[in-house]
């Protein structure tokens, strides 16, 4: 396994033809620990992690079993989804592109034999995937599939949530304004509570964007080999505008968020909760959002207590801090 702390500049794929794939080798998932576990106080919240160290890739299963009101805010010109309901047992995120989606239908079988195989409608299970495109920094096409994302659901553990390069992040890299400058990112989580009320945020940070500090200051992606700082992209594309080499398009990228809160909130406020928060995103991962992203954040509910003091607007822009602290936490 890769160690979690293991941050270097990504090398850029060559893209071989007849690249190794699933069917190719003798495939057993094993456990992504990443550098460390973020704790949280959430009844009824399970996360698991599980990696095909060949690729690396990796997927993360959020479950919850009593279900949760689910909004989904899908952005960027590369989203990579399947179910998108409006409740959840389980939300699957993974590597692979396309091909890892097969992590979700691996969760929902799973769910279909802990519920006795049952098919009445109030008894479905209903499970939702979002991927990231790790291939740009590996020279295969090994991807999470329905063994891999069994093995995660699995691995599901009560009140902690791996961080760095594991899961869904286990090949994350951001900063690609020129894949020679990017770095290896991963998988964040923050957790606060305001006195009821509790809000628990991941993110797999698989961005064309840096990530940046509340200083200002970038802390990952976006390296330049002659000084070997990391630079501001606006630099970049300002330079290129001005007679510099032109920046090349590096497609293949995207955030996966997961918001969960434990507050009651009509459908309409937990979407807005949810886009509110997305947003606030940009100031963590910049730019962000781009044709080049396929950025998503499902916001969940477990409907446990009322919001008192402030409006869902003040839970946002509390919920905000901790998804910056999220981004942070996946390039630490």
């Amino acid at each position: 396994m890769i160690s979690g702390n293991d941050f270097r500049v990504a090398a850029a794929s060559r893209f071989a033809a007849g690249a190794v794939t699933n069917d190719d080798i003798a495939l057993t998932p094993n456990p992504s620990p990443g550098r460390e576990a973020v704790p949280f106080d959430f009844d009824g919240v399970f996360v698991g992690t599980a990696e095909y160290s060949e690729g690396p890739t990796g997927c993360t299963v959020i479950h919850i079993p009593d279900g949760a009101r689910t909004a989904i805010d899908a952005r960027g010109g590369a989203v990579g989804l399947s179910g998108g309901y409006q409740v959840h047992q389980a939300i699957v995120l993974a590597g692979g592109s396309v091909y890892g989606l097969e992590a979700a239908a691996g969760v929902s079988t799973e769910l279909l034999h802990r519920v006795e195989n049952r098919t009445h409608w109030s008894a479905l299970q209903h499970v939702s995937g979002a991927v990231i495109y790790d291939f740009s920094a590996r020279d295969n096409a090994i991807a999470p599939d329905a063994a891999l994302g069994r093995a995660a659901l699995r691995n599901a553990v009560a009140g902690q949530f791996p961080v760095g390069r594991c899961g869904a992040g286990l090949a994350a890299s951001v900063g690609k304004i020129d894949f020679s400058r990017a770095e290896f990112a991963g998988q964040g989580a923050a957790f606060r509570t305001f006195g009821e009320v509790k809000v628990l945020v991941a993110t797999v940070v698989n961005a064309v964007g840096v990530i940046v500090d509340r200083d200002g200051r970038i802390v990952r992606g976006n390296v330049h080999a002659d000084t070997g700082m990391r630079h501001p992209p606006f630099e970049d594309y300002l330079a290129a505008t001005t007679g510099a080499p032109e920046m090349p398009t590096l497609a293949g990228n995207t955030t996966l968020s997961v918001l969960i809160t434990n507050v009651r909130l009509p459908d309409t406020a937990l979407r807005q909760l949810g886009i509110q928060v997305h947003s606030s995103m940009h100031r963590a991962i910049q730019p962000f959002h781009t044709e080049l992203d396929g950025d998503i954040m499902f916001t969940l509910t477990t409907d446990e207590v009322d919001l008192t003091g402030i409006t869902a607007a003040g839970l946002g822009a509390l919920a905000s801090e901790v998804a910056w602290d999220a981004v942070l936490s996946s390039a630490q």
